[in-house]
């Protein structure tokens, strides 16, 4: 009994070390950097609206049906529901109290001005590299020409212990240190472009990095092992693999890349879900030579070990057998009686109206999510300027799971392609993960 005593007193005094140190934290290990912001310069203000668009701030911020920037954004977790927090600069529920030194320890070091830790769920691990002229510039745009709204910020329905902030400060310690962009010798400005926008401002690595248990991202910048960027599932999406690699980006021309980031679509495939939110908010923005830049990085990714070859299709027998009346494939009739409308015969759809199904690395992408949820639910493109309307792919929830399976067993199989199969297992899976999507909050008297 003694010794369950001294234990118990042991781990109490070593749970209040561990609180103890978890709130100095902001006062040692992120302090505050001071600095004057001039936030009427026009030309600051102006640069710092493209940052906030290539740092995809509005995405994240926006509520569908939202006022810019008032938070309400529910954010998917495996506990529980975060929402995101309202950053326009009212000064009673927004950030309009921060001073500079707040704004820039919120953004790059993930702490609030009440020296509260954020979730990981805010991408400040990426943040870290953005230089400070650009943060800067952000600042003096959120403070003099976002709209201030009032809307309360929302509380997690993550449960107890789950939902204590100061052990992410323990978090913060073990993942998120603070490091600058490294620049490496002699390397070429327009690759050194795209890897800062990649690895910091557009903080790709939060969704198409894999994580480990404690929700860390596996690499935050190109990595010998290949992890960076090689594909991970948030949110029931899987956020492709981006290395030029097999079910990568190795079928992909930088052209095409361009092209994706700019209008949410290309010949081949099109933008939905959480993509299409960054392209709605954020890609569609940006300059051509920034695209361009950001397309010739991920190129410039070498392939995992092992995945070094370039994915080749089988033999498309496909097309002829449908041309032919031959639906004795599983899943052929179905395929025919719910898909062939759009996407035809021979899986090519219609360029730019109809994602083609053939050679499209969503369709055989190593993990087939978000090719299951689209199927169900449906999606839409992103209104961009580059296209004159947006479509929509109805959903196909009314299916029984083993009629969905079937069709996309044949699809991942057809006209070439080749990937693993779906089990009517992974259909319910999906089905409960849309059951489970959160309720975006937005106010109906929204100021």
């Amino acid at each position: 009994m003694k010794t369950l005593v001294k234990l118990a007193i042991a781990g109490a005094i070593a749970l209040a070390a561990a609180w103890l140190f978890a709130l100095s934290t902001p006062y040692w290990l992120t302090p505050k950097q001071e600095a004057k912001v001039d936030i009427t310069d026009a030309a600051l203000i102006t640069k710092g609206e493209y940052i906030a668009r290539a740092g995809d701030c509005g995405a994240c911020h926006t509520a569908p049906g939202g006022k810019e920037f008032a938070g309400g954004l529910g954010m998917q977790t495996p506990l529980g529901t975060i929402y995101s927090t309202n950053i326009t600069p009212d000064k009673e529920t927004g950030i309009g109290t921060y001073s500079y030194a707040d704004f820039e320890r919120a953004v790059r070091q993930g702490v609030r001005k009440d020296n509260v830790h954020l979730y990981p769920a805010m991408p400040f691990v990426s943040y870290t590299v953005v230089k400070d002229d650009d943060i800067k510039a952000l600042y003096a745009y959120f403070m003099s020409k976002v709209e201030a709204v009032s809307q309360d910020n929302q509380p997690s329905t993550l449960p107890w212990p789950a939902n204590m902030r100061w052990p992410l400060a323990w978090w913060q310690l073990l993942f998120s240190n603070a490091r600058d962009f490294e620049v490496a010798a002699n390397s070429d400005p327009v690759l050194e472009r795209g890897a800062y926008l990649v690895e910091g401002l557009g903080h790709c690595g939060a969704c198409h990095t894999p994580r480990g248990l404690a929700y860390e991202e596996k690499a935050v910048k190109n990595d010998k092992d290949g992890k960076f960027l090689s594909g991970s599932v948030l949110e029931g999406w899987y956020a492709k693999n981006l290395r030029d690699q097999d079910t990568g980006l190795s079928t992909w021309t930088e052209d095409e890349i361009v092209m994706f980031l700019q209008s949410g679509r290309n010949d081949r495939t099109a933008a939905f879900g959480s993509m299409a939110d960054v392209v709605q908010h954020s890609t569609q923005y940006l300059e051509e030579s920034d695209l361009r830049a950001i397309a010739r990085y991920l190129k410039s990714l070498p392939p995992s070990k092992g995945r070094e070859q370039k994915w080749q299709p089988k033999e498309d027998i496909t097309t002829a057998a449908l041309k032919a009346g031959d639906f004795s494939a599983k899943g052929a009739l179905s395929y025919v009686e719910h898909c062939t409308v759009c996407h035809r015969m021979d899986g090519k759809g219609a360029p730019r109206i109809y994602p083609a199904l053939a050679g499209n690395s969503i369709v055989f992408a190593d993990d087939p999510s978000s090719l299951i949820q689209v199927t169900l639910a449906g999606g839409r493109t992103p209104d961009t300027d580059h296209d004159l309307m947006a479509f929509t792919m109805p959903g196909f929830a009314h299916l029984p799971n083993w009629q969905v399976a079937e069709i996309l067993n044949f699809i991942r199989n057809g006209w070439g392609n080749h990937g693993s199969e779906i089990t009517e297992a992974d259909i319910a899976r999906m089905r409960r993960e849309i059951a489970h999507k959160p309720v975006h909050y937005v106010p109906e008297n929204k100021q």
